[in-house]
């Protein structure tokens, strides 16, 4: 497939990385020249310096032959140009931007995305912000990502070196708790993803990975040995879009007497005095971020969690750390680069969110068929979730999953019926019919063959 990809920033960079590791032919556009050499020093795609608003840099990259455009710079603008552009220059190619203003993609916009000539709107900043609220929500969780339209939810959990389960056969603690709906179908343990079979035994310090129905997530995350107390004293530090978000989102959050109580820090007083009008039902705090006294004074150790999504990624590992230091329950931080998320959780952070996670999900999904549903990536797991519905006669339809050879570093996890009423742990006698939903933990280079056997290749889903 060939893809152009208008920004080369740290977004921009990533999805040129996930591109080209899979073979695509990618070509990325940026007015800015050290991003440019560093994309053609360290990535496999060609690099022009211009911008995307030209219609002579778009012919120069081909975009006549190019079956999707992502535009993703830091410009809502540029952004949405660059989309109308390639969609009236080019050969009717998939195109997806990057938006932030509520302006261009809110409920309340005036002019949709169909009049820019956009397939998809991605907004990070909203993604990462539920994902942090969801996070907050589900305390013992390191990660959380919903399937089946909310039904079901996939949720990362470190294992303390004194949980039961510590020691025990994946089929031990299905058998001893078959009255729940839930599958453990990944497992991160040091610097590997396993996707186990049913006599793997859970470690501790593992990072396990559980597909649960919704209203059975905290039963399971007992199992588990976790508490799923609930987080009432929340601080965040920084005033981004991100962080208004969650705070707003919180407060929200219940009626009057279930309300959470919110603290975001601020260091910019403009900004701070705008959120303090925006938000009600946060304290806002003019004050710098940084400032270890000031979070002290303000009651940082009497937090149950703390919240880091300020630009400075460093900045948010170490506040989170002298959170936790400080006893704080559960710690959130922003990031994006590559180095820190592996170290993140095993340096004592619980949990990270990412805006350059929630664009390459979208932009996953529109690679793969009309017969993907969804699909998931999560830091530090080296595989992609994937919710796929079987299409007739394709080849997962023609027996028993037992009586099939399906490919290694595969498990199909749970089956959610057609008529939408079943959800399914499968299993080797569970047979998969046309219709039926499918939600597969699949390492990252055995997906194409994942695929191949739900239903035909399609280049670009519409």
């Amino acid at each position: 497939m060939r893809v152009i990809i208008v920004g080369a920033g740290d977004v921009g960079y990533d999805v040129a990385r996930m591109l080209s590791l899979q073979h695509h032919d990618v070509t990325v556009i940026d007015t800015d020249l050290e991003r440019v050499n560093h994309i053609r020093d360290s990535l496999d795609v060609l690099a022009i310096r211009g911008s995307g608003t030209s219609t002579r840099v778009l012919n120069e990259a081909h975009v006549r032959d190019a079956d999707l455009l992502v535009a993703v710079t830091d410009v809502d603008e540029v952004n949405l140009i660059a989309s109308m552009l390639a969609e009236r220059v080019g050969d009717d190619p998939v195109t997806i931007a990057r938006v932030r203003s509520d302006g261009f993609s809110g409920g309340d916009a005036v002019l949709k995305m169909e009049d820019f000539g956009l397939d998809l709107i991605i907004h990070p900043e909203e993604s990462t912000a539920a994902e942090a609220v969801a996070l907050l929500r589900r305390s013992a969780a390191t990660d959380i990502v919903e399937f089946a339209g909310g039904r079901l939810q996939l949720v990362g959990v470190r294992m303390d070196k004194e949980a039961p389960v510590i020691g025990q056969s994946l089929e031990e603690i299905a058998r001893a708790n078959d009255h729940l709906t839930f599958r453990i179908a990944g497992i991160v343990r040091g610097s590997r993803t396993l996707i186990p079979g049913g006599r793997e035994r859970i470690q501790k310090n593992d990072q396990v990975f559980v597909l649960v129905e919704a209203g059975q997530v905290p039963q399971v995350v007992h199992i588990l040995g976790k508490s799923g107390a609930r987080l009432e004293h929340i601080m965040i530090l920084g005033g981004s879009n991100v962080a208004a978000r969650i705070a707003a989102q919180l407060s929200e959050a219940g009626g009057r007497r279930d309300r959470l109580r919110v603290k975001l820090v601020e260091p910019d007083r403009e900004t701070a005095e705008r959120l303090a009008e925006a938000l009600e039902g946060t304290l806002i705090i003019h004050g710098d971020p940084s400032d270890m006294d000031l979070l002290a004074i303000e009651g940082i150790g009497e937090m149950d969690a703390f919240v880091a999504v300020t630009e400075d990624e460093e900045s948010n590992l170490v506040s989170c750390l002298m959170a936790k230091h400080l006893g704080v329950r559960k710690t959130v931080a922003m990031l994006s680069k590559s180095a820190y998320i592996p170290i993140s959780q095993s340096i004592g952070l619980d949990a990270a969110v990412s805006q350059k996670l929630a664009i390459s999900r979208e932009v996953l999904r529109f690679l793969r068929g009309k017969h993907v549903t969804s699909v998931a990536t999560v830091l530090g797991l080296d595989a992609e979730i994937i919710e796929l519905e079987a299409l007739p006669e394709s080849p997962i339809t023609r027996a028993l999953l037992m009586k099939q050879k399906l490919p290694k570093g595969m498990l199909v996890a749970v089956v959610i019926g057609a008529d939408e009423q079943r959800i399914e742990i499968a299993t080797g006698t569970t047979r998969i019919n046309p219709g039926d939903r499918v939600v597969v933990f699949v390492l990252s280079d055995r997906v194409e063959e994942v695929e191949a056997i739900f239903g035909r290749k399609e280049t670009v889903a519409r």
